[in-house]
């Protein structure tokens, strides 16, 4: 049996525009997130936008981690 984890991250838009339509944001420390999870017995499995703009750019995700439970 598996137990899951979900860490929600946001993503902050720094400007719209730039050089070919380009979208420049900076996400929370996703690697951090992740390094420190895998590091307590956690595996990323993946990620689910939770708040999107109308043009699609996502502004906040969960990430997902699994951990084996042995009972």
């Amino acid at each position: 049996m598996y137990k899951y984890n979900y860490v929600k991250v946001t993503c902050d838009f720094l400007s719209w525009g730039l050089g070919a339509g380009n979208v420049y944001g900076i996400v929370d420390d996703y690697q951090k997130i992740i390094n420190n999870a895998a590091a307590n017995g956690w595996r990323y499995v993946g990620y689910l936008p939770t708040l999107q703009r109308g043009t699609g750019h996502v502004e906040e995700m969960t990430l997902i981690f699994e951990k084996e439970i042995t009972e």
